[in-house]
């Protein structure tokens, strides 16, 4: 019989990321869990973000970093959901094949996949301008504040992305309006 090995893990000597990561995991978390509409994939997210600053070694120097930590949520959620779209799961192939059923979770869960589609569409800053709005209810000027932005253009974005976004969501995946 062969020994085991035991490694001893030492405990991280990198006392900022601990500090960032308290104040700010719950902000990273929320935005990526709306946005891709999972809790894995916003833990992964998260992850993925934390990961990378710590392997920077050195602490961000950042203005404002509740700002950067969400622009940071929002385009890795995008990713994600983008990197999603390219994966075909061949296991859950027959739910393509199966009828369709006339109850409400099955339509909310189809409305609910066309609107992460249309999301995908939409550039980083755009979806985090909507984020900002109508997940975290901030008004247009504290986020012009937040992202160095007019409020004109906070508010042009946000009227073309809705614009866009209704446009989208009035278009089956078939191409037909609805």
């Amino acid at each position: 019989m062969r020994s085991a090995t035991v490694l001893k893990m030492q405990p991280l000597a990198v006392p900022w990321i601990e500090e960032i990561f308290r104040e700010h995991h719950q902000l990273v978390y929320r935005t990526a869990c709306v946005i891709t509409g999972s809790p894995d994939d916003a833990e992964d997210v998260l992850q993925t973000i934390f990961l990378r600053l710590l392997a920077r070694g050195v602490p961000p120097n950042l203005k404002d970093p509740k700002a950067y930590f969400y622009s940071a949520a929002v385009k890795a959620s995008l990713n994600v959901l983008r990197a999603r779209r390219r994966h075909v799961l061949t296991a859950d192939s027959d739910v393509f094949e199966a009828p369709l059923r006339s109850g409400n979770s099955e339509i909310d869960h189809l409305l609910r996949a066309q609107l992460y589609q249309a999301i995908q569409s939409l550039s980083p800053r755009t979806v985090e301008i909507l984020m900002l709005r109508y997940v975290e209810d901030l008004p247009e000027p504290q986020i012009a504040k937040m992202l160095g932005r007019s409020r004109g253009t906070v508010a042009v974005t946000l009227f073309r992305a809705l614009a866009r976004l209704r446009k989208l969501l009035r278009t089956n995946p078939s191409g037909e309006n609805v």
